[in-house]
């Protein structure tokens, strides 16, 4: 019995040295080993990694993509309209040592760069362009987060606006300025048209002023859709006689 109790402290001491010396990465696993202090250049794994107690250490890296939503951001747009913005960013590790090594937490680093960069942007565009133009701000917004991380051994594959929210006043202030706006194309096209017809009404007039012949011609059209409608009086300002003769003439 005493033999017994002797050896279970031998066996927990055994277990701690194993689990010390034998590591297993998985697939999307890599493991960033330290040799008293002094990292190697390239990160070890997946599989059976075997380490040198006390004398080295190891850090597991995950290599998948990482999605992380960005809080939601008070920005001011370039004209002046006050919204609020979260995005959701894609990135992964592509250097398992760097990511490690050059940044104390690569996700927090990420995240706080992603929500920085995501105001500096927005902040120079305006509201119709956060609302119209949203895949090429994604993808401002992307090229700068990926040079900025790529020092950190990251790599940003994608980033989505997901809402603009305006406030409720603002909201209001946009219909009205945009009813303003229709108002002012339907006054530009009406007074386009007139002018278009004013001018056609000119050239008519100076092509009927240079021919007599056109102008009774028309003049007898009129008379002939005036007398269409049984109602009317028509009323001629020559005599029949001086009528009959340019008829026959």
């Amino acid at each position: 019995m005493g033999g017994i109790g002797f050896l279970i402290p031998l066996l927990a001491i055994a277990v701690v040295i194993v689990t010390s010396i034998i590591k297993i990465l998985k697939e999307y696993e890599r493991g960033v080993i330290f040799t008293l202090g002094r990292v190697g250049r390239k990160a070890a794994g997946p599989g059976l990694i075997l380490l040198i107690p006390i004398i080295q250490t190891m850090r597991k890296v995950d290599m998948r993509t990482l999605v992380h939503d960005v809080p939601t951001q008070d920005v001011i747009s370039q004209d002046n309209v006050s919204v609020k913005v979260n995005a959701v960013i894609y990135y992964r590790v592509v250097d398992a040592v760097r990511a490690v090594v050059q940044v104390e937490n690569y996700m927090a680093a990420t995240s706080q760069l992603a929500q920085t960069t995501l105001r500096s942007v927005l902040g120079k565009h305006d509201l119709d362009e956060m609302l119209q133009e949203r895949d090429k701000l994604n993808k401002d917004i992307q090229e700068i987060l990926d040079t900025q991380t790529e020092a950190w051994g990251i790599k940003v594959s994608n980033v989505e606006i997901k809402h603009v929210d305006v406030d409720q006043s603002m909201i209001r202030a946009i219909a009205r300025q945009a009813e303003a706006e229709r108002e002012r194309r339907s006054k530009v096209i009406l007074a386009e048209g007139e002018y278009q017809a004013a001018a056609k009404l000119s050239e008519a007039a100076q092509v009927l002023a240079t021919s007599p012949g056109a102008m009774e011609l028309r003049y007898l059209n009129s008379l002939q859709d005036i007398a269409g409608d049984r109602t009317n009086t028509i009323v001629f300002p020559f005599s029949m006689n001086d009528l009959a003769n340019r008829l026959r003439s």
